[in-house]
Protein backbone atom coordinates (compact mmCIF):
# COMPACT_ATOMS: atom_id res chain seq x y z
CA UNK A 1 0.00 0.00 0.00
CA UNK A 2 1.46 3.06 -0.98
CA UNK A 3 1.66 6.72 0.83
CA UNK A 4 -1.54 7.85 -1.58
CA UNK A 5 -4.09 4.96 -1.08
CA UNK A 6 -2.71 5.14 2.67
CA UNK A 7 -3.81 8.52 2.90
CA UNK A 8 -7.42 8.06 1.34
CA UNK A 9 -7.88 5.50 3.61
CA UNK A 10 -7.25 7.61 6.63
CA UNK A 11 -9.85 9.89 4.70
CA UNK A 12 -12.34 7.78 4.63
CA UNK A 13 -12.26 6.77 8.12
CA UNK A 14 -12.29 10.00 9.36
CA UNK A 15 -15.40 11.06 7.17
CA UNK A 16 -17.21 7.16 8.87
CA UNK A 17 -15.90 8.46 12.51
CA UNK A 18 -17.46 12.15 11.82
CA UNK A 19 -20.83 10.93 10.41
CA UNK A 20 -21.41 8.18 13.51
CA UNK A 21 -20.41 10.59 16.13
CA UNK A 22 -22.14 12.96 14.69
CA UNK A 23 -25.06 11.19 14.96
CA UNK A 24 -24.64 10.04 18.60
CA UNK A 25 -23.82 13.40 19.89
CA UNK A 26 -27.08 14.60 18.06
CA UNK A 27 -29.09 12.47 20.13
CA UNK A 28 -27.09 13.36 23.11
CA UNK A 29 -27.26 17.02 22.63
CA UNK A 30 -30.39 17.44 21.30
CA UNK A 31 -31.83 18.50 25.30
CA UNK A 32 -28.84 21.06 26.09
CA UNK A 33 -29.28 22.89 22.43
CA UNK A 34 -33.51 22.86 23.41
CA UNK A 35 -32.59 24.28 26.82
CA UNK A 36 -30.24 26.93 25.61
CA UNK A 37 -32.57 28.10 22.46
CA UNK A 38 -34.81 28.42 25.01
CA UNK A 39 -32.73 30.76 27.15
CA UNK A 40 -31.27 32.84 24.34
CA UNK A 41 -35.40 33.53 23.12
CA UNK A 42 -35.86 34.66 26.43
CA UNK A 43 -33.80 36.45 27.59
CA UNK A 44 -32.91 38.09 23.44
CA UNK A 45 -36.04 37.69 22.08
CA UNK A 46 -35.79 40.42 19.31
CA UNK A 47 -33.77 38.10 16.95
CA UNK A 48 -33.48 34.67 15.78
CA UNK A 49 -32.07 31.61 18.13
CA UNK A 50 -30.09 30.79 15.30
CA UNK A 51 -26.74 32.74 13.69
CA UNK A 52 -26.56 32.34 9.90
CA UNK A 53 -23.28 32.94 8.29
CA UNK A 54 -21.88 31.88 4.70
CA UNK A 55 -18.15 30.39 5.85
CA UNK A 56 -15.56 29.13 2.77
CA UNK A 57 -15.57 25.32 2.64
CA UNK A 58 -14.35 22.36 0.87
CA UNK A 59 -12.20 23.29 -2.01
CA UNK A 60 -13.79 26.76 -1.63
CA UNK A 61 -17.37 26.52 -1.75
CA UNK A 62 -19.45 28.28 0.31
CA UNK A 63 -21.66 26.74 2.77
CA UNK A 64 -23.84 28.16 5.32
CA UNK A 65 -22.65 27.45 9.07
CA UNK A 66 -25.25 27.60 12.09
CA UNK A 67 -24.24 28.43 15.47
CA UNK A 68 -26.96 29.50 18.48
CA UNK A 69 -26.52 33.56 18.72
CA UNK A 70 -24.63 34.78 21.93
CA UNK A 71 -24.92 38.26 21.60
CA UNK A 72 -28.11 40.31 21.79
CA UNK A 73 -29.49 42.45 19.01
CA UNK A 74 -29.12 45.66 21.13
CA UNK A 75 -28.62 49.13 18.44
CA UNK A 76 -27.98 52.27 19.16
CA UNK A 77 -30.11 55.62 17.48
CA UNK A 78 -29.35 55.21 14.40
CA UNK A 79 -30.44 51.30 14.29
CA UNK A 80 -26.52 50.43 14.09
CA UNK A 81 -25.75 47.20 16.42
CA UNK A 82 -23.46 48.29 18.53
CA UNK A 83 -20.08 47.53 19.79
CA UNK A 84 -19.99 43.39 20.25
CA UNK A 85 -18.51 43.39 23.97
CA UNK A 86 -21.90 45.57 24.92
CA UNK A 87 -23.93 42.81 23.06
CA UNK A 88 -22.75 39.95 24.59
CA UNK A 89 -24.09 39.29 28.24
CA UNK A 90 -23.66 37.23 30.92
CA UNK A 91 -26.02 34.51 29.02
CA UNK A 92 -23.94 34.38 26.16
CA UNK A 93 -20.73 34.44 28.10
CA UNK A 94 -22.21 30.61 29.99
CA UNK A 95 -22.98 29.43 26.34
CA UNK A 96 -19.51 30.83 24.18
CA UNK A 97 -17.74 29.43 27.33
CA UNK A 98 -19.22 26.24 27.45
CA UNK A 99 -18.71 26.04 23.56
CA UNK A 100 -22.77 25.07 23.70
CA UNK A 101 -22.80 27.44 20.68
CA UNK A 102 -20.31 25.30 18.39
CA UNK A 103 -23.12 21.90 18.83
CA UNK A 104 -25.58 23.07 16.37
CA UNK A 105 -22.18 22.42 13.95
CA UNK A 106 -23.37 19.13 14.17
CA UNK A 107 -25.80 19.46 11.55
CA UNK A 108 -22.78 20.85 9.36
CA UNK A 109 -21.06 17.48 9.55
CA UNK A 110 -24.48 15.88 9.10
CA UNK A 111 -24.43 17.43 5.93
CA UNK A 112 -21.19 16.60 4.94
CA UNK A 113 -20.13 20.52 5.53
CA UNK A 114 -17.66 20.40 8.33
CA UNK A 115 -15.54 17.71 10.11
CA UNK A 116 -15.42 17.57 14.12
CA UNK A 117 -11.39 18.25 13.16
CA UNK A 118 -10.12 20.76 10.72
CA UNK A 119 -9.27 24.34 9.33
CA UNK A 120 -11.11 26.97 10.99
CA UNK A 121 -14.38 27.64 8.71
CA UNK A 122 -13.07 31.44 7.43
CA UNK A 123 -15.04 34.61 6.17
CA UNK A 124 -14.22 34.67 2.62
CA UNK A 125 -12.82 38.20 3.58
CA UNK A 126 -10.19 36.13 5.89
CA UNK A 127 -9.16 34.28 3.38
CA UNK A 128 -6.97 36.94 1.89
CA UNK A 129 -4.31 36.75 4.19
CA UNK A 130 -3.32 33.84 2.59
CA UNK A 131 -1.75 33.29 -1.16
CA UNK A 132 -3.63 31.64 -3.80
CA UNK A 133 -1.71 28.30 -3.37
CA UNK A 134 -2.42 28.55 0.30
CA UNK A 135 -5.72 29.06 0.37
CA UNK A 136 -6.42 26.06 -2.39
CA UNK A 137 -4.08 24.17 0.42
CA UNK A 138 -6.27 25.03 3.16
CA UNK A 139 -9.72 24.35 1.63
CA UNK A 140 -8.48 20.83 0.69
CA UNK A 141 -9.80 19.10 4.26
CA UNK A 142 -12.77 19.82 5.62
CA UNK A 143 -13.13 22.46 7.94
CA UNK A 144 -13.78 21.84 11.74
CA UNK A 145 -15.51 22.25 15.09
CA UNK A 146 -12.16 22.44 16.87
CA UNK A 147 -8.70 22.28 15.18
CA UNK A 148 -5.09 22.79 15.08
CA UNK A 149 -5.60 26.63 15.49
CA UNK A 150 -8.20 26.26 17.75
CA UNK A 151 -6.44 24.81 20.50
CA UNK A 152 -3.61 27.20 19.93
CA UNK A 153 -5.95 30.17 19.73
CA UNK A 154 -3.87 32.67 22.57
CA UNK A 155 -0.73 32.17 20.26
CA UNK A 156 -1.82 34.34 17.48
CA UNK A 157 -1.69 38.01 17.37
CA UNK A 158 -3.08 38.21 13.85
CA UNK A 159 -4.95 36.45 10.98
CA UNK A 160 -1.96 35.44 8.95
CA UNK A 161 -0.30 33.76 11.92
CA UNK A 162 -4.08 31.92 12.74
CA UNK A 163 -3.64 30.68 9.14
CA UNK A 164 0.00 29.49 9.32
CA UNK A 165 -1.68 26.89 12.12
CA UNK A 166 -4.24 25.84 9.82
CA UNK A 167 -1.76 25.40 7.15
CA UNK A 168 0.56 22.99 8.99
CA UNK A 169 -2.29 21.29 9.77
CA UNK A 170 -2.94 20.37 6.33
CA UNK A 171 0.29 20.03 5.48
CA UNK A 172 0.94 17.21 8.56
CA UNK A 173 -2.49 15.70 9.05
CA UNK A 174 -3.13 12.08 10.24
CA UNK A 175 -5.60 10.62 11.81
CA UNK A 176 -3.08 10.51 15.02
CA UNK A 177 -2.94 13.99 15.23
CA UNK A 178 -7.10 14.57 14.88
CA UNK A 179 -6.81 12.46 18.08
CA UNK A 180 -3.82 14.96 19.43
CA UNK A 181 -6.28 18.01 19.10
CA UNK A 182 -9.48 16.24 20.07
CA UNK A 183 -7.58 15.65 23.44
CA UNK A 184 -6.36 19.08 23.29
CA UNK A 185 -10.02 20.86 23.09
CA UNK A 186 -11.65 18.36 25.57
CA UNK A 187 -9.03 20.00 27.92
CA UNK A 188 -9.46 23.44 27.00
CA UNK A 189 -13.58 22.90 27.67
CA UNK A 190 -13.01 21.76 30.79
CA UNK A 191 -10.63 23.69 32.32
CA UNK A 192 -11.78 26.86 30.36
CA UNK A 193 -8.59 27.47 29.42
CA UNK A 194 -10.43 29.28 26.17
CA UNK A 195 -9.25 32.91 25.04
CA UNK A 196 -11.34 35.83 25.18
CA UNK A 197 -13.11 36.81 21.89
CA UNK A 198 -10.27 39.64 20.92
CA UNK A 199 -7.27 37.30 21.33
CA UNK A 200 -8.84 34.38 19.71
CA UNK A 201 -10.31 36.22 16.77
CA UNK A 202 -8.21 38.96 16.02
CA UNK A 203 -9.40 41.20 12.26
CA UNK A 204 -7.95 41.36 9.41
CA UNK A 205 -5.10 44.33 9.62
CA UNK A 206 -5.05 46.13 6.49
CA UNK A 207 -1.48 45.42 5.82
CA UNK A 208 -2.01 41.71 6.61
CA UNK A 209 -3.98 40.47 2.91
CA UNK A 210 -1.38 39.41 0.77
CA UNK A 211 -1.90 41.17 -2.73
CA UNK A 212 -2.48 38.37 -5.71
CA UNK A 213 1.05 37.29 -7.24
CA UNK A 214 3.22 38.84 -4.77
CA UNK A 215 4.20 35.17 -3.26
CA UNK A 216 2.50 32.69 -5.64
CA UNK A 217 3.82 34.10 -8.74
CA UNK A 218 0.35 34.58 -10.33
Amino acid sequence: MNWLTGKMISRLIKFFIDIVFAIIAAVFVAPILIIAAVIVHLFSPEAPVLFRQKRVGYKGKLFTIYKLRTMSDDRDKKGELLPDEKRLKLWGKIIRTTNIDELTQIANILLGQMSWIGPRPLLPHEMSVMTKEEQILRQSILPGISGWEAVNEGKSTNRREMAEFDLYYVRNWSLWFDIKIFFKTVLIIFLKLRPEDAIRAPKVLAKEPVKPGKKDGV
